[in-house]
Parts: C-alpha cells; structure tokens; sequence
C-alpha cells in the first residue's frame, strides 16, 4: 500500500525515483562487493577466479532482493542478509565475500554511487533552466517594467533584467554543485573503526583499487562510516537551490496578482482554477514550488544534526537518511523541472507592464530629474529634498510629477518644459542595462561549456 506522495506518482520523476529504488540501492551494495573482491584478486589475497566469480554473480539477478529480504527477517540486518545472499550464489569463492569489510564501508559508498547518478540529474535539470532562462532574456531583454523595492515603485528595469539576475543566482548554485562534488562523492573500505586493521597490511591499496573500479574518490581518512559534513553540504546545496526557485516562483506569483497581472502561469485548456469559481487561474506551479521547498530546507536541520555522532559511530544518522536524502533529491529535480516548464510557458502581458509604469504618474523618474538638476549646477543634498517636495504635492494634490514640476520655479529656471518632458520617459532610462545582460549570458554559457 503505497502512502507517500512519492510512491503515489504525484511528485518525482521516474528517473531520480530509480537512482532511489530498492533495486539500485542493493545493486549499489553488490558493486562495491565485486570492486572489493577485484581489488583483493589483483593484490593477489585471494585467487583471481575467486574474485570473478563473486563480481559475476555480484547482481540483483542472481542475489534477489526478496531472498535479502527473507534472511534480514531472521537477522535484522540488512547488510549482512545482502552477503549472505551474495555468498550463497558464489559457491567456494563465497567465503571471500565481504573480507575484512565493515557494513558502512559497503552501505555508504554504495550511497556514494547513488548520488552520483542523482548529482548527474541536477546537474542537467540546472542547465535546462539556465538555458531556458537564456531564451527568456534575449527575448525581453527589452520588455520595458517597473522594478519595485519594498513593494513600491522603483525605477524601471526590463523583464530580461529581471531574468538576467535569476540566472546567476542558478549558475552559481550550478559551480556550488560541482565543486561540492570533490567532497561529497567519496568512499571507504577502511573497516570497523577506519584503521584498515581487517586488511593485514593492504587496507590502503584495497580502498584504493575500489574506488578508482567504481569511479569514487577514498576517503582521506573515514571512522566506522563517512562523515556526515559531506552528505549535509550537499542537502545544503539542494535547499539553496530550492529556496532561489522558491523566489522566482514568488516573484511570479505576486506578478500575476489580479491587480499586476504582469506575469502569468500558462493555464491548459482544460485546467481547473477552482472547484467553485469557474473563473480562477491560479498559479499552483508556483505555489507547489514554494511548498516543497520549504520541505527541502528543513531536511538541513536533521542532516546537521546527523553530523553528531557517539564516538567512531552510532546508528542515529542511519533511519533518517533513508528519508532525507533521496527525498532532497527527487524533490529538488521535481522543482527544477517544474520551474523549467513555468517559464518556457511563461505568459508576459506586455501592455500591463506599460499601464503598471503609469500608476503613479511620473514619480518613477524622480532619481532622473534630480540627477539632472545635480548636472547644472545644483547641490545633490539641494536638488534631492526639492524634488521630494514635488513628488509629495504630487501625490497631495493627485497632480502628475510633471505638473509638479512645472510648478516649481527653481527647476524651471534650469529645464526646460522639452527637457523635462525627455527625462520623463522611462523607455530612456535603463543604464547599462544591455551590457549588463550581454556579460551575464556570456559568463553562463562560459561556466556550462567548462564541463
């Protein structure tokens, strides 16, 4: 009987799900077994037929994971049910497998493998919406809005912009990734307590050979398992990933608010707004977005806390990461791909973004008229507090800025009504806005190539 939102098939796609699966977990485990076993037969500690014959049968066709399951209910331990299982099917070689081996060494480098799949997803998921996001700002790289801080009115900014800074904010979770990867895609076989006692002498060369056989890094030095820094920086990572979607899924919900209606969630041609009001088009995309990821991030408090372990180990880290881990990561690629289709659908009402600039009649442009003030001749301090007086008999008296202005004779003295009229329009002052979005793209698409 299936119960989480997972298994169901609400949320997760089917290729993060199978890095997770039962199946590949176990077959994770026998990897590092055959590797182990490998290494072992090249050092020449057990007969080089010993060990090809544990790495052949070392699979879930041959070691079926209900056998696993039927032994772990008379030891309750999983890992030992998996060598057991993997023994019976090696015949004399059998009693080579798991030589000198502690679970962890097994369990926690399988983990290892595991997230190298996954990690190999993100990173994909990441550049989607990197490029995605890339089409978006060559396309309205001049799609003229309002910027706002504080919820108010600012100065204008185009949509591009706005897209440009979420860009890298993803392209630096994107290095954040690759780089962590150097920490978090480790491995052991060191043995009980880390000190390759079990190893007479060969612990070194045995991890060694494993890990270059699976593709891992060793550990430089490990306990009884590997530390959990690793595994929380990368649930760290996630959470930062998930939050910057959060903020962009925000920012689009508050834009598609029925009174800014700027941005808006593309809505199927079937979609159900409400069960009531035939009429809703809700952004629930966006809203599902910001819901898991406030999931995401409080798998960051039990993964610290998983860094506190008694002595050179203890299970307390083990029951919950069944749970945090795989979930960080399906959870995180079903908010990257969902994210993704958002703003590749993403609908962009142009003509309200003009109509939202007027709102306040003028006042947008406010920082302009006060710098050009401060260009002939007048004191920065000066010219800030007289256009303050402006704008607040502006919105006093329900005046445009220009009518304001043109009743000041101090600035009339220094502009003329043309001038003014030119300063007013904020199509003209976006900066260096072009450039700006030019380097950001140059600079992503750089940072994707170095792959």
């Amino acid at each position: 009987m299936a119960i989480c939102p997972i298994d169901i098939g609400r949320y997760g796609r089917k290729e993060m799900k199978e890095v997770f699966s039962e199946e590949n977990r176990f077959q994770k485990m026998l990897d590092v077994e055959a590797a182990v076993a490998k290494a072992y037969g090249e050092l020449g500690l057990i007969k080089k037929e010993h060990a090809e014959e544990i790495a052949r049968k070392a699979n879930v066709k041959n070691v079926k994971i209900e056998r696993i399951r039927e032994i772990e209910r008379e030891t309750r331990h999983e890992t030992m049910s998996l060598v057991k299982a993997l023994t019976e099917q090696c015949g004399e070689a059998g009693k080579y497998v798991h030589l000198g081996l502690t679970s962890n060494d097994v369990l926690d480098t399988a983990l290892a493998l595991q997230l190298k799949e996954a990690i190999k997803i993100i990173e994909k998921d990441l550049v989607k919406l990197m490029e995605t996001l890339m089409g978006k700002i060559e396309r309205h790289k001049d799609t003229v809005m309002i910027g706002r801080t504080h919820g108010q009115h600012a100065l204008p900014i185009t949509l591009g912009f706005k897209f440009s800074v979420w860009l890298r904010e993803m392209a630096r979770h994107y290095q954040r990734l690759r780089q962590a990867k150097e920490r978090i895609l480790v491995g052991k076989i060191s043995g009980a307590v880390g000190t390759f006692s079990s190893f007479k002498g060969k612990g070194m060369e045995i991890q060694e050979k494993t890990m270059k056989e699976l593709g891992l890094k060793p550990a430089e030095i490990s306990t009884q398992i590997i530390q959990r820094d690793r595994h929380t920086e990368l649930i760290m990572i996630l959470a930062m990933i998930a939050t910057t979607c959060e903020n962009i899924a925000t920012e689009i919900r508050n834009l598609q608010r029925t009174e800014i209606n700027e941005l808006t969630e593309y809505f199927g041609e079937k979609q159900v707004g409400s069960s009531t009001m035939p009429s809703k088009r809700n952004p629930v995309e966006s809203e599902k977005i910001t819901s898991l990821a406030r999931l995401i991030r409080s798998f960051t408090i039990t993964s610290l806390e998983n860094m506190v372990t008694w002595h050179e180990r203890d299970l307390t880290n083990s029951a919950n990461e069944r749970f945090i881990i795989p979930h960080s990561l399906i959870l995180t690629d079903e908010i990257l791909q969902t994210l993704e289709k958002v703003l590749r659908k993403l609908i962009v009402n142009k003509e309200k973004m003009i109509e939202n600039m007027g709102i306040t009649r003028g006042l947008i442009m406010s920082e302009r008229i006060m710098l050009e003030l401060v260009s002939m001749g007048m004191g920065r301090q000066e010219a800030h507090e007289l256009i303050r007086k402006c704008s607040m008999k502006a919105i006093k008296e329900k005046k445009t800025f220009e009518e304001a202005i043109m009743e000041n004779k101090e600035i009339m003295r220094l502009l003329k009504k043309e001038k003014i009229k030119e300063l007013l329009n904020p199509v003209t002052y976006l900066g260096e806005t072009r450039e700006i979005i030019r380097k950001t793209i140059s600079l992503t698409r750089r940072e994707i190539r170095k792959e």
